[in-house]
């Protein structure tokens, strides 16, 4: 068997690169749909149409696989993110934007936030976090807190721990998303509104 390939991108081909994409979406489809204890190297290999080897080629093992698959849908969750609040140059419109494209983010990527879900929350029910804080993966609450300071010193948000907001913001989004989860007639839609008014009560300066 030839050596595994480093997990370096920039030591990889174009083509190497492709194949650990696809693979990659391969793990996102079946652990969105079959849990990640149900999801085996196996089952990745067949949906990518190659080997359980070739597999392995590209990743050392299933928990390094799933590790990079969950890195990648993060990478793009705060990228979709990041992109929409630097669009903003007032402290409360980009706030505001960041509570939306965390809720639009999630609306236009379901498979995403159920590899999310299984592979930060605990297997038995799926209600506790296996790790405690690794809902936050990405400094979470530290860049929602860094707007919100933002928002004070521009005298637009009143005083609070930015920390302590940041946290019940980011609560109430994901109490939200994982409401949908479960009832998928819930209108997201109107809920985003919702929180953006809820955003706003809570932080703004009422003179």
């Amino acid at each position: 068997m030839a050596p595994r390939r480093s997990a370096d991108p920039e030591a990889l081909t174009f083509t190497e690169r492709a194949r650990r994409q696809q693979i990659v979406e391969c793990t996102i489809d079946l652990i969105s749909t079959k849990g990640y204890p149900a999801t085996s190297l196996s089952a990745i290999a067949e949906a990518a149409g190659i080997s359980k080897a070739a597999v392995l080629y590209h990743f050392s093992s299933k928990d390094n696989l799933a590790r990079l698959t969950l890195e990648h849908v993060m990478e793009r969750f705060a990228a979709h993110v990041q992109e929409r609040v630097e669009r903003e140059t007032e402290p409360c419109a980009a706030i505001v934007a960041y509570v939306r494209a965390m809720i639009s983010y999630q609306q236009a990527n379901r498979r995403h936030v159920r590899v999310i879900t299984e592979m930060l929350l605990d297997d038995q029910d799926g209600t506790r976090l296996k790790t405690p804080g690794s809902h936050d993966t990405g400094d979470r609450w530290q860049h929602l807190a860094g707007l919100l300071a933002r928002g004070q010193e521009a005298g637009q948000v009143r005083a609070f721990d930015t920390r302590t907001v940041a946290l019940a913001i980011g609560g109430a989004i994901d109490n939200v998303i994982s409401h949908w989860l479960v009832h998928p007639d819930y209108d997201l839609d109107a809920a985003a509104d919702e929180l953006e008014a809820f955003t706003l009560s809570a932080i703004r300066r009422q003179d």
